[in-house]
């Protein structure tokens, strides 16, 4: 079993970056939360724990001491930005690294940046720095700084939803992809006892914005979309953007 330590940033009396009507503290939350749901979900013998899983704060050292006694396989802790000029996205490892994190970094880097290729984020590159997250860790360790919350181009994006999946996917794959980890089995006996009126954790969030936003009615989550089902869809997106 493989564990994988998420690391949520700031929390609590600390919310981190603050501009354009969003908190750091809330994005990377629910960065962190939906990459434990999609690795658990999607493949087999892993198992993700979180430095936090609600709005709390707490110390740095408090984050890597947990991180530490757990004996997590890798740790990724998940930031987002501000005050970069045009913004874009970013990945740390620390300055005397181990060539595990390097690699751990390289692979996270590729694929969040392929995740969100499609929105035009500008890569910052692949940096060292002397970050407590990644030189208190005893395991390999890689911070990610997601977009930026004083941009207005970067903001925008980090207030779609499909924008915080590519971001969890990206996580998803290179954690995956680093560790080996196997992707669950699709049984035919499991595709016919899904229930299509429950939507799927990973999905939950998407769901809802949409359901509160028109585009769909919230029943039968789970259902195959028909292609009149789709032009309904567009229909309603292309009238919102001329309201």
């Amino acid at each position: 079993m493989k564990k994988v330590w998420i690391d949520a940033g700031h929390g609590g009396k600390d919310p981190g970056a603050t501009a354009n009507g969003l908190q750091e503290k809330d994005i990377v939350l629910k960065v962190s939360q939906g990459i434990q749901q999609q690795l658990e979900a999607e493949y087999e013998g892993v198992e993700v724990l979180m430095s936090r899983n609600t709005d709390v704060s707490l110390e740095l050292s408090d984050r890597t001491n947990k991180a530490n006694r757990a004996g997590a396989d890798i740790l990724v802790s998940i930031h987002c930005n501000a005050a970069g000029g045009s913004g874009g996205f970013e990945t740390f490892r620390f300055t005397n690294a181990m060539a595990a994190s390097v690699a751990l970094q390289n692979v996270l880097h590729r694929e969040i940046m392929s995740a969100l290729k499609p929105y035009g984020v500008t890569d910052r590159g692949q940096k060292s720095a002397n970050l407590h997250m990644v030189r208190e860790s005893k395991m390999p360790a890689v911070l990610t700084e997601n977009l930026f919350v004083d941009v207005a181009k970067d903001a925008g994006l980090l207030k779609r939803q499909e924008v915080l999946h590519a971001i969890i996917q990206g996580h998803v794959t290179g954690i995956a992809n680093h560790l080996g980890l196997k992707k669950k089995e699709e049984t035919t006996v499991a595709k016919s006892e899904r229930d299509i009126n429950v939507v799927s954790p990973w999905a939950a969030p998407a769901w809802k914005a949409m359901t509160d936003q028109g585009y769909v009615d919230g029943s039968r989550p789970g259902a195959p979309i028909t292609r009149e089902e789709m032009a309904v869809m567009m229909s309603r997106f292309i009238n919102n953007q001329h309201k």
